[in-house]
């Protein structure tokens, strides 16, 4: 795989961080960096993946049936007296 050299600014605190990371997975702060870039890529594209995915199925908005050929009320959509 061809590699194409990348150079980045850290705050200092930052670049600490990236390089006790680095050594406590056994690597390098630039093979660090690389793998954790490839893992959002990664991520991202499972996402794209699974919401093209979802709304590949829906087709139509589904119909509402009203009981009785009537819309309910405001009053039967929020009664909760099963809960109080």
């Amino acid at each position: 795989m061809a590699m194409e050299n990348v150079t980045v600014a850290l705050p200092d605190d930052l670049a600490r961080w990236v390089e006790v990371r680095a050594a406590e997975n056994g690597r390098s702060a630039p093979e660090w960096i690389a793998e954790q870039l490839e893992r959002m890529r990664r991520s991202e594209d499972e996402y794209d993946v699974a919401m093209n995915r979802f709304f590949g199925r829906v087709r139509e908005p589904r119909k509402l049936e009203w009981v009785d050929g009537r819309k309910p009320t405001r009053e039967e959509l929020h009664d909760r007296t099963d809960r109080r």
